[in-house]
């Protein structure tokens, strides 16, 4: 007859366990074990976990005989013919030895990934199935149910639990079901249940409730059957089937809708939907509801590898309910390594007509303005050791006002170069170009030119001087002539034109005590000289020439011009001063002040176009720059360009950042630049103030403003505001934005509405609020996400 036996608890070494069931609105907490292992159902020598370093110095909980907590736990994986050890506890245990055993109070049963716990248990060795009644707490894999009554096969994890709430650590899920069938170790069946992501799961702000939701943590799917969406308890979105993934991994499935309302397409309704063809290529497919144009479809395909990587983006407008045409667009990027740094990339962007960025751009078009050129370039680079090589064909589709620049057909550019040769630094730059234009009744040809270089640096403790030569050949062969041109201009023409630079400095530094905090101020004087001698370029087109920006960052350049078709003759001397003060301990810039100007000894004559007014000053303006950092949370910056000859300012940049906290900034800024011929003969005078604010304890606000004080107008801005609770985020906000410029020359501006609503953990509907914000307020940080996702060792019991 089978052998019985009892254990009272008058022989457990250690103190009893008191149980208590968890509160659902509260994060759950791990309980040290405070019971003895009473018996055993199996035992595996092979299931244990393997510690290394300080893991493996255990911290002893109880007496020098007790148990001892490891810092870490790492899983080892059991062999085909091994089987996970079975402990369990209990106040009472009666059974049959190597068959089965009945546990009452606080009764537990141990594997190396479920934990069962009720007032009563019966575990079958032989079925490898425990019976669970009163207070049943089931814990699997890192995810807890909670419930009256529990059956379930403990290695193959396949059972049910009645009535359960449970949750799930990977996802931070909550909810409620009439039965939770546990199917496998990764497969959960809920039936008539909840789910939400929201930590109160008795009373959440939003959550699905379904007849059926399948959880499948194998392929990150979650699938609700005849669900229906509750936001604040009022139905917002139901499905016969409603997907989403367990975590943040790609899942194939619908999107969230963007609706929005704009000046230009009316209702604006995008449905998305996703596919995810592999861990590395994906397509988004998106028709697209306007009320003013039509319905527009939208594809993207996305692929990556080790070696490359590129996205194309297809739009087509079949018939525009306005212009009564087909519209269409293509975007396309490609990027590949063929190895021993060789590299191929291709972009190709083309609209179908001028106006399609103003009517139906994309929402990321609207945070830097109407695009007006669309790149078509490809293109091979070689990047090596001591050489570059850039080879390519670049085009443009130019949509007015702007206009077009020359394309490349093709272009090879080489550079050569070497440093710190005995302390002398020499390279080359060599470039072959065809330039061509779409625009018609412009000098077209080929352009060859050769820029060798040598310079030799004197560096020492508080000074350097570094002095440099080069020489840039440049020869031209023009097959198109525009009727602009000047008088007698040859077909073939070509320079040489030397540059000599000395560009030298000097280092003081002493030890100051300001505001009560040591610093280290510099006093660092500079003079840059540039000489390169006269020639006559008026012949030479404008290839891919301008006038450069004059600024701090300009001043200590030898050629006042970018590009390759003017070399300013020169005869000059750049003088500055800046001084710095430096935390003495922590190394950080608190401020700087910088102050330069140059002085002429020849006048330059070198200019864009021929008979331009040249300017007859022997120095040029006074340039003074400034920034300071005030503790950590204030920093200010301005800059000055004044003309003492005028005695009048040219140009002025003051601004300042707060951030006294997270999401909160504050951004301050003026520019003014006087009237120019570039500037159309108006000046910009424009005050700038941005800022991310909190109005409550979850309110936020967010708004910019660009104002005028020329035309007495908003150029641009956006106001809304985010209210962030504990599992969701909602936002609006007005935007106004400029659109390209109208028929009667005047900027045009365009109006809509920004929204977004964030489910944490389910779903987030956004029709570009936050990039807008992003791009608005410097310093803007979006609201918190959920936390990251536990591991199943989280809370563990």
């Amino acid at each position: 007859m089978p052998t019985r036996f009892r254990l009272p608890i008058a022989f457990m070494p250690l103190r009893k366990t008191r149980r208590t069931k968890p509160r659902r609105c509260s994060p759950l907490h791990a309980t040290p074990l405070f019971a003895a292992i009473v018996a055993t159902a199996s035992w595996s020598p092979h299931a244990h976990a393997q510690l290394s370093a300080k893991a493996a110095i255990p911290t002893p909980v109880d007496s020098p005989w007790g148990l001892k907590l490891a810092p870490q736990v790492e899983e080892h994986l059991l062999g085909p013919d091994e089987k996970p050890a079975r402990f369990t506890i209990s106040d009472y245990a009666a059974g049959t030895l190597d068959q089965d055993i009945s546990l009452t109070g606080s009764a537990e049963i141990r594997n190396t990934t479920t934990v069962i716990k009720a007032e009563n248990l019966h575990y079958d060795q032989d079925t490898d199935r425990a019976d669970a009644y009163g207070n049943v707490r089931l814990v699997n894999n890192g995810n807890t149910f909670t419930g009256p009554e529990a059956h379930l096969k403990v290695e193959a994890n396949e059972g049910f639990i009645l009535t359960p709430t449970y949750h799930f650590n990977s996802t931070s899920g909550n909810g409620h079901a009439q039965q939770a069938n546990l199917l496998d170790p990764e497969r959960t069946k809920i039936d008539h249940g909840t789910y939400t992501a929201c930590k109160c799961a008795d009373d959440p702000a939003w959550y699905v409730s379904a007849s059926q939701v399948d959880l499948d943590s194998g392929s990150n799917l979650g699938v609700a059957h005849n669900g229906v969406l509750f936001f604040e308890h009022v139905p917002i979105f139901a499905s016969p089937i409603m997907t989403f993934p367990l975590t943040g991994d790609r899942q194939s499935g619908l999107l969230p809708p963007t609706v929005g309302i704009s000046s230009t397409t009316g209702l604006d309704y995008t449905q998305p939907y996703y596919i995810n063809i592999a861990p590395n290529r994906d397509l988004t497919v998106a028709p697209r509801i306007m009320t003013d144009r039509g319905v527009q479809l939208s594809a993207t395909y996305r692929y990556l590898s080790p070696t490359y990587s590129g996205t194309l983006t297809v739009q087509d407008l079949p018939h525009d309910m306005q212009t009564k045409t087909n519209r269409w667009a293509i975007y396309f990027n490609h990027t590949q390594q063929l190895g021993d740094g060789v590299s191929v990339y291709a972009n190709y962007n083309k609209v179908s007509d001028a106006t399609y960025p103003e009517d139906l751009g994309s929402n990321d078009l609207f945070t830097t303005g109407t695009q007006v050129l669309y790149q078509q370039e490809a293109g091979l680079t070689y990047n090596k050791g001591d050489w570059s090589i850039l080879a390519r064909v670049q085009n443009w589709q130019t949509l007015p006002p702007s206009t077009a620049p020359y394309g490349r057909e093709p272009q090879l550019n080489v550079k050569w170069s070497k440093y710190d040769v005995d302390g002398f630094d020499f390279g080359v730059e060599g470039d072959a170009t065809r330039f061509t234009v779409t625009t018609g009744d412009m000098t077209e040809g080929d352009r060859l030119y050769l820029n060798p270089y040598l310079s030799y640096s004197l560096i020492g403790p508080g000074y350097f001087v570094i002095p440099k030569i080069q020489e840039h050949f440049t020869a031209y062969n023009l097959t198109y002539i525009a009727s602009t041109a000047p008088a007698g201009q040859p077909r073939q023409l070509s320079s040489a034109i030397p540059t000599f630079s000395l560009d030298s400095g000097l280092v003081f530094e002493r030890p100051v005590r300001l505001f009560g905090m040591d610093y280290i101020q510099t006093l660092e004087p500079r003079a840059y000289y540039v000489y390169t001698p006269y020639h006559n370029q008026n012949f030479q087109p404008l290839f891919d020439t301008a006038e450069a920006d004059f600024g701090l960052a300009e001043i200590y350049t030898e050629n006042t011009f970018v590009g390759n078709d003017r070399i300013a003759d020169a005869n000059k001397v750049t003088l500055g001063l800046t001084t710095r003060f430096i935390n003495a301990s922590t190394g950080d810039e608190r401020a700087r002040f910088t102050i330069a100007q140059q002085y002429y000894f020849q006048q330059q004559r070198v200019t864009l176009v021929p008979d331009e007014t040249l300017d007859s000053a022997n120095h040029s303006d006074l340039l003074l720059g400034a920034s300071m950092k005030l503790g950590a949370t204030f920093a200010t910056g301005v800059a000055f360009q004044y003309n003492q000859s005028l005695n009048e300012l040219i140009r002025s940049n003051i601004g300042f950042a707060w951030s006294p906290a997270e999401r909160e900034v504050l951004n301050v800024s003026y520019r003014y630049t006087r009237a120019t011929e570039t500037l159309d003969n108006v000046p910009i005078n424009q005050f700038v103030v941005s800022t991310q604010w909190p109005i409550t304890a979850h309110l936020y606000g967010v708004a910019r403003v660009n104002y005028d004080f020329i035309a007495h107008q908003v150029v641009d801005g956006v106001i809304g505001m985010q209210y962030d609770a504990e599992c969701w985020t909602l936002g609006l906000a007005v935007q106004r934005y400029a659109n390209g410029i109208e028929t009667t020359g005047v900027p045009g501006t365009g109006t809509r509405i920004l929204a977004q609503l964030e489910l944490k953990g389910f779903s987030k509907i956004d029709n570009g609020l936050v990039e807008q914000f992003r791009a608005s307020v410097p310093g803007y940080t979006p609201t918190p996400g959920l936390p990251p996702p536990n591991s199943r060792f989280t809370n563990y019991e």
